[in-house]
């Protein structure tokens, strides 16, 4: 049963993780998620049902329009594929109880920010009002303690992106500044700021990667949201390891 339950799972986020790159895609530019059907970047021609299967359709096709023969970009399978996996693995990691809805809340928004920020450098703002108002019933539903630790997360991290953002004349986006208050419902006060580190450790390491490799120049921006996500999820899962971790270390 195990078995077949996780299946499930990873098929479900398979086809959301399809989802989740049209909403990061076409929010951002103002289209609608519904219409027009998805088409080739290139060439335009409408995909078929066979073209659109989750992550099977890029392999089967070796990454290639099969009309213009353009290779598609790697992103949307690899968004497919994490989307799936961490689906699957977060009853394992949180249980199967209430706090699944904000786990799968927070992979959900988490996936969109990434697509979103990677390709235009933008987190919508519709993206987060809808996840904020998510996350604001369902701790309700999943209360933390105390449970004004959401609230005062929210103004924590908004806050502490938007003073960063002050002192540094505008090296912290607003759609940051805004997904930190987002997270900071999730997360509470004191899980935030483990998340910032986190954040941080991976925009730098990413900042340094790229600009040795040569793929931008000094001083050229890069976008933050991956790493938040990369920072965000890290914390998510496995918070309790790392604090019983470095508590042992000192």
């Amino acid at each position: 049963m195990g078995v077949v339950i996780h299946s499930y799972l990873f098929i479900v986020g398979l086809v959301l993780g399809s989802f989740f790159n049209v909403v990061g895609l076409r929010i951002p530019v103002k289209r609608s998620i519904i219409t027009p059907r998805s088409s080739c970047p290139s060439c335009e021609r409408v995909l078929t049902p066979i073209e659109l299967i989750p992550v099977f359709s890029y392999v089967l096709q070796k990454g290639r329009c099969k009309g213009c023969s353009t290779k598609f970009s790697p992103l949307y399978a690899g968004v497919e594929l994490t989307t799936a996996c961490l689906f699957t693995i977060a009853p394992l990691l949180v249980g199967w109880s209430k706090e699944l809805l904000i786990s799968y809340g927070l992979i959900s928004l988490l996936i969109i920010v990434f697509v979103s920020d990677f390709t235009y450098m933008l987190i919508p703002d519709k993206v987060l009002l809808f996840f904020g108002a998510y996350f604001l019933i369902s701790r309700v539903i999943v209360p933390m303690n105390p449970w004004f630790s959401p609230l005062v997360g929210a103004a924590l991290g908004f806050c502490l992106l938007l003073l960063i953002a002050v002192v540094s004349k505008g090296g912290m986006g607003g759609g940051d500044i805004k997904l930190f208050a987002v997270l900071g419902l999730v997360f509470g006060y004191q899980d935030l700021l483990i998340v910032f580190f986190f954040s941080t450790l991976f925009g730098t390491i990413i900042g340094i990667g790229a600009m040795v490799s040569g793929k931008v120049k000094r001083k050229q921006p890069i976008p933050f949201g991956p790493s938040i996500a990369l920072g965000a999820l890290l914390t998510y899962f496995y918070s309790d390891n790392i604090i019983d971790w470095y508590i042992s270390f000192l």
